[in-house]
């Protein structure tokens, strides 16, 4: 299945001059991490206290845009200037699953929205994370498949947040969007347990 996730390479091909200027400025992927996830719980609160004026939404598709550039650059920052660490794979998994937490659940609050649906796919984005970390456990790689990986979510969230920020969605098609995410998520985490098993069953030479 074809997921945004794909598109990182070129992406990352655009962030490498930036890359290289923090590293030069002794900036480590673990700050960048760690700040990333803390601006994500800022946003997340700063939009719960702002409603019930909806235009705060507009907050959301602009941080996940800087975010997914953030996601790319510690990465980066670790892989190609030695900075991997048992500590940085810690961080970069859990500070994930909590910024997607943060900047989902505010939906709930959405007069309209079903806050048990928002919540599902808050849960079921945590399982998908999971399933991909255990492939390491079973002698797999880490799994990102799709169709519904961290970068489809937040492009999908941040086309929500737009549409709310603009009044231009209806609680009934958040709903409805938010049926099909989870529907993707679960296909998502099958796909991730499939594809682990697969690698590690096919026969080398």
């Amino acid at each position: 299945m074809i997921s945004i996730y794909q598109l990182k390479p070129r992406f990352q091909n655009l962030l490498r001059p930036l890359v290289q200027r923090l590293y030069d400025k002794g900036i480590t992927a673990n700050q960048v991490t760690v700040a990333a996830c803390l601006v994500s719980l800022l946003v997340g609160a700063i939009v719960v206290a702002g409603l019930p004026h909806y235009a705060v939404f507009a907050l959301i598709p602009l941080w996940m845009i800087v975010r997914m550039a953030l996601n790319a650059i510690d990465g980066m920052l670790a892989r190609e200037f030695g900075q991997q660490s048992r500590l940085g794979a810690y961080l970069n998994e859990l500070t994930d699953v909590i910024a997607d937490s943060a900047l989902f659940l505010p939906f709930a609050l959405i007069t309209g929205v079903s806050p048990a649906l928002v919540v599902l796919v808050t849960l079921l984005a945590v399982i998908s994370e999971y399933a991909g970390v255990l492939g390491t456990m079973v002698g797999a790689a880490r799994r990102y498949d799709g169709p519904m990986g961290k970068s489809d979510r937040a492009f999908v969230f941040g086309v929500l947040g737009a549409g709310v920020a603009a009044g231009l969605l209806a609680p009934t098609w958040i709903n409805l969007v938010l049926i099909v995410v989870s529907a993707l998520l679960v296909y998502t985490v099958v796909n991730r347990v499939r594809q682990g098993l697969a690698s590690i069953s096919e026969p080398t030479h």
